[in-house]
Parts: structure tokens; C-alpha cells; sequence
């Protein structure tokens, strides 16, 4: 005798369990492969396109500096290549070239930027001033990615054509709100400092894989190096 055929209600019940059930599947697997784009595959094309900029920064180093008669002040090297190269060795995250700018079209190229709005940052070579960068820290060569691992004393490096400068970190705030434009003010006091001078601040996202807070770093010019001929790093990085 033949079985009866199961209602037509259950099954199409089957049947749209059955869909739903490969689209779930197809959506993680979506889902899964924009995470990796947006934490794997940007950080490879960014370090890839930052590598190219840093190399065409050193080249141009390599060219005859300006003579005499055609002087340049320092801000000339604010060039739409790169100003210098940021080196953190607590952060394990090899040499940064460092841009004018923070918007996400200068940071999405594997960079740190330094502030021009709502502050604008000082540079290494003015007199007094904060210093003040932005960078990533996931996806597009997320570049602070370890500024968590950075403590006091740590030493932040910038590096220019003809001059290395040495920063010693003294303060962090681990969460703070997007809008805390002190945090990288002239005088930055959420430091603790309370008098001009010469200032370095790291600044990025928080938590790890969001943009809802901001993590801040704070570093002071304890020296600086002129750069020889084979361009011998100082202590810190050796």
C-alpha cells in the first residue's frame, strides 16, 4: 500500500525552511567576506600604495638638497608625498610616513595624518606646539592598531631629511569622546601639562574594530638628532 503524500502545508513548509537556510548561508558568507575585505585585504592594498609613497619620499631625500641661493624652511617638506616617518617600536608596526591631512582619504592609503581641522598641529621643527596625528587601527594598514601596547617612557621617533626626533610618552587617556578637540590642543592639559612645548600626540580609534570613542597618547621632545650619512637611526631604534 503506498504512503500518503504529506500535506501540501507542511510541505512548503520544508521547502521555505530549506530557502531560508541557504540564504543564511549566503548572507554569512557575504557578511564574512566584507570583514575580510575590510580588515585583511585593505590593510594589503594600503600597506602596499604607502610602501610606493614612503620610497618616493626617500628618493626625493636622496636628491641634492636646495642650495644657497634658493633656501627652503623646513615646512618645504610638507610635500603632497609626505613630510617624514614615524617610528614606534612598542607598536611593532615598522615606519608610518607621516601626511598633511586626516581625512579618510589621506588615512585609507596606509598613513598617519596630522591635524589641520578643528586644530591645526604644530610640526616637529616649530619652536613650541602639539604634534598632533591620526591613523587607523583596523583596516586600511591600521597603522595604530597596537597604540594600546605603548606605556611611559616609550619612545615615539620622527624622522625628516635632515633631522631625527625623539619623543618620550607621558600620559594616555584610554577612552575619550570623538569631540575632546583639547586632547590635541597647543597645550594639551588632559596631559597634565600646563605650559607650551613640544608635544606629540597619537590619536585613533576605540574600541578595537569600531569609531565610537578615541584613544590618545601624549609624547614630549626630549632631544634631537641630525641625520649623517648613512642615515644611522638614534638609540631608541636600534
Amino acid at each position: 500500500m503506498s504512503r500518503a503524500a504529506p500535506p501540501p502545508s507542511r510541505s512548503f513548509l520544508a521547502g521555505f525552511l530549506s530557502l531560508l537556510g541557504e540564504l543564511l548561508i549566503t548572507v554569512g558568507l557575504v557578511l564574512g567576506l566584507f570583514v575580510a575585505y575590510s580588515l585583511w585585504w585593505t590593510n594589503v592594498l594600503a600597506d602596499r600604495d604607502a610602501s610606493a609613497r614612503g620610497d618616493a619620499v626617500r628618493q626625493q631625500w636622496e636628491r641634492p638638497a636646495p642650495t644657497p641661493s634658493t633656501p627652503a624652511a623646513p615646512g618645504a617638506l610638507d610635500t603632497q608625498g609626505g613630510i617624514g616617518f614615524l617610528h614606534v617600536p612598542a607598536m611593532k608596526n615598522g615606519e608610518v610616513l607621516v601626511k598633511k591631512g586626516t581625512a579618510a582619504d589621506v588615512l585609507n592609503d596606509g598613513v598617519a595624518g596630522y591635524y589641520t581641522e578643528p586644530v591645526t598641529s604644530a610640526l616637529p621643527w616649530d619652536p613650541s606646539g602639539n604634534f598632533a596625528l591620526a591613523a587607523h587601527r583596523d583596516g586600511h594598514g591600521a597603522k595604530f592598531h597596537n597604540i594600546d601596547k605603548l606605556k611611559n617612557g616609550d619612545a615615539v621617533v620622527f624622522e625628516t631629511r635632515d633631522t631625527w626626533y625623539v619623543y618620550k610618552v607621558f600620559a594616555e587617556l584610554t577612552q575619550t569622546t570623538k569631540y575632546n578637540v583639547d586632547a590635541i590642543s597647543t597645550v594639551p592639559k588632559e596631559s597634565g601639562r600646563t605650559a607650551p612645548g613640544r608635544y606629540i600626540t597619537l590619536t585613533t580609534c576605540t574600541p578595537v574594530y569600531t569609531s565610537k570613542y578615541r584613544y590618545i597618547v601624549w609624547g614630549e621632545l626630549v632631544r634631537t638628532e641630525k641625520v649623517d650619512d648613512k642615515r644611522t637611526p638614534p638609540a631608541e631604534l636600534r
